[in-house]
């Protein structure tokens, strides 16, 4: 068995680990008090465009609890500031967009800047925290251009996602304009990151969920299909992953990516069949989970173990975010729990 700090990056490729690797989205956040701390001082855009603060958020959960993966820390718009998009972070509320896209003119007027452009500051986070790992794998990010250009078209986060449909239905031309530059940014911007350090990366489509199957087909896949062809070639693990996702599980293999992660809105072992077991899996318990006493958390993640069945490429995370009122000591019983659970189930090669 190879060594603990590539467990995570083995069962991305579906090969034998010792144990079922853990890590979570937003490890580092308003749970944790060392973090609340710093945001007493700083805002969420100071820390991500600190090189040296978005290194030591990205470390403090590292430190916490013994995680498979670190994170770096930042922000899905984190690239779109290149080109040329003005926004405000809120905690609690998101990005804020100074001027939506609202017509094909919107978007012929955004910048498409070139790799070295986007957030410099968070590639030398990444060589930073790459430093202080010691080896252990560092995943980094992007939003994938659906969500992006939903925020962007939105102009700031909404439930029912009306704005952006509209403009996808009654503006093709300027949507799929609009995806294309978006891939471009996030292609650019994923390589960068690879090249920094990145030892996995991540794209968040946190959103798409709200897209039926062949409004996906005809808006979203072929854009995702390029993005996936175009970061082939970087010789690291693509997680793909979005919540609500359940009919759009195969279409999102399609897309790409050796991982898919998939919300709590499906139980794991059905949507591991759904792709055929072809590719790694990561997920999926509900994180309000976490907020009851430690017995309920054990209980469904126990029954997430049991659902996988011991089969090679789990990667156990939560279904989105960890919640800002999280008990931390549960997040460290959790990551205890699925280490030496996950010991005890028989590994199965599928």
């Amino acid at each position: 068995m190879r060594g603990l700090k590539d467990r995570f990056l083995r069962a991305c490729r579906k090969q034998p680990t010792d144990c079922t690797p853990v890590w979570f989205m937003r490890q580092a956040g308003r749970y944790l008090p060392e973090y609340r701390r710093l945001r007493e001082r700083y805002s969420i855009l100071e820390l991500c465009k600190k090189p040296e603060l978005a290194a030591e958020v990205t470390l403090i959960p590292l430190r916490r609890f013994q995680l498979d993966a670190a994170i770096i820390f930042a922000d899905l718009m984190t690239p779109l500031e290149a080109m040329g998009v003005k926004f405000e972070l809120k905690e609690g509320f998101g990005p804020i967009i100074e001027t939506p896209i609202r017509s094909l003119s919107d978007v012929n007027k955004l910048h498409e800047p070139d790799g070295e452009e986007i957030a410099p500051e968070t590639l030398q986070a990444i060589v930073f925290v790459k430093g202080e790992l010691k080896g252990k794998p560092l995943i980094g990010f992007a939003g994938a251009p659906f969500t992006l250009a939903s925020y962007l078209i939105e102009g700031k986060g909404t439930r029912d996602f009306a704005v952006t449909k509209q403009f996808m239905f009654s503006e093709p031309k300027g949507w799929h304009l609009l995806m294309e530059k978006l891939t471009n940014v996030v292609i650019k911007f994923l390589k960068s990151q690879v090249s920094a350090g990145a030892d996995a990366i991540q794209i968040f489509d946190s959103w798409v969920g709200c897209l039926s199957p062949n409004d996906y087909r005809e808006f979203v896949s072929p854009h995702m299909k390029r993005l996936f062809r175009e970061t082939e070639n970087l010789g690291v693990p693509r997680i793909h992953f979005g919540t609500g996702t359940a009919t759009l599980l195969m279409l999102m293999k399609e897309a790409g990516g050796e991982v898919i992660g998939v919300d709590w809105r499906i139980p794991i072992d059905e949507a591991w069949q759904r792709l055929n077991f072809e590719v790694a899996i990561q997920g999926n318990l509900d994180p309000a989970v976490l907020l009851a006493h430690f017995e309920k958390v054990r209980e469904r993640a126990l029954d997430i173990l049991k659902r996988i069945d011991g089969r090679n490429g789990h990667i156990f995370n939560l279904g989105h975010g960890i919640l800002p009122q999280t008990d931390p000591d549960n997040v460290a019983r959790l990551v205890d729990f699925i280490h030496s659970a996950s010991r005890q189930i028989s590994p199965k090669d599928v």
